[in-house]
């Protein structure tokens, strides 16, 4: 239910991961009432922050129209929307740096599993969000084919290219995203004019270790060399080509025009950069606090992604397996905003 006490239009994510893209939808007052997601750590953060959903822990191709209908109670027809995020790491730019177009990798050809279910479903609205190099992939002009085959929109605009801190999101971060409905034109949420800082975001939050949230509080073990590297590390927004050339690490001196980010602060007054599956540890990218001697937090990261600050992540499981459940994640704030403009098409 939704507020108002209407029933809320219907929704099923598929490659559903830790729920950004449901935490999004549930947002705009969608009604999420099934997912998809073959992971069972991924799984497990998922059920965690959305009880009430169904969830299927099993690959998408053994799942079929009849047992949504039979498991959902719905009919052919009368789902809502269908929003998906298929497996990117096969159309991801540092796998396609070198190429025009998507590495080969099995997991590109999940995006057809949405089209399958669509045709099966027939839903009155398609989501489809991944990273920019699927719109350049042919097999989004399949999956467009086929959308026009099956009478949803295909005119202009249904795909984009967006840089999510044009709306309100505090991270620089690109994505392809592509909505239609069955006849009609579903339009994308205007961008804002004023971008969602860091400091906005994370720096109401108390010194790590004066806590009690476990994506906050916990140890983190640096070596003397490391930390030392760290505080020297210019605050708000430097850099490791800041520092004196003898605190630099051997694969710097090697590469200094490399990987510039690495080891690099954020800035308090302007986007974060891309929250990656790295996004703990400070070699993998700017992912330092603005002002202290650390890489941000788990919750931090997650803060920066949007979620909510009580949404929960498993912490019986390695903090890099929860890092890349983070930096993996839909932000729920972009997607809330499209989701809305989905809502009122349909409506």
């Amino acid at each position: 239910m939704n507020q108002g006490g209407k029933v809320g239009l219907k929704a099923i994510d598929l490659f559903c991961g830790a729920g950004g893209l449901t935490e999004g939808l549930k947002q705009a007052g969608f009604d999420v009432i099934g997912a998809v997601e073959i992971d069972p750590f991924v799984s497990k953060a998922y059920q965690m922050n959305h009880p009430h959903t169904y969830l299927w822990n099993k690959p998408i191709q053994n799942i079929s129209a009849k047992e949504i209908f039979d498991v959902l109670k719905i009919h052919e027809g009368e789902l809502d929307l269908l929003a998906a995020c298929p497996p990117c790491q096969g159309f991801s730019s540092l796998r396609t740096k070198n190429a025009t177009s998507s590495v080969e990798d099995e997991r590109n050809d999940l995006i057809f599993q949405v089209i399958r279910l669509t045709k099966e479903l027939l839903p009155k609205a398609v989501l489809i969000e991944n990273v920019p190099g699927l719109a350049k992939d042919p097999r989004i002009k399949k999956v467009i084919y086929h959308l026009d085959k099956l009478g949803y929109y295909v005119g202009d605009e249904i795909l984009q290219i967006h840089d999510i801190s044009e709306y309100g999101i505090p991270q620089r971060r690109k994505r392809m995203i592509l909505m239609t409905g069955r006849g009609i034109k579903i339009p994308f949420a205007p961008k804002i004019d004023r971008k969602k800082t860091v400091r906005e975001t994370i720096a109401h939050l108390h010194t790590p270790g004066t806590g009690d949230d476990p994506l906050h509080d916990y140890k983190v073990k640096r070596t003397k060399k490391i930390q030392q590297m760290i505080s020297l590390i210019p605050k708000n927004g430097g850099s490791r080509k800041d520092l004196p050339k003898e605190y630099w690490l051997p694969c710097h001196l090697k590469y200094p025009n490399g990987f510039l980010d690495v080891y690099g602060r954020m800035k308090w007054d302007d986007v974060a950069p891309t929250i990656t599956g790295g996004c703990i540890n400070p070699s993998k990218g700017r992912f330092l606090h603005p002002e202290e001697d650390r890489a941000i937090t788990l919750r931090e990261a997650a803060l920066l992604q949007t979620f909510p600050q009580d949404y929960k992540f498993p912490t019986d499981i390695a903090r890099d397996k929860v890092a890349l459940m983070i930096g993996n994640a839909l932000p729920p704030a972009y997607i809330k905003k499209q989701a809305e403009m989905i809502k009122k098409s349909l409506q």
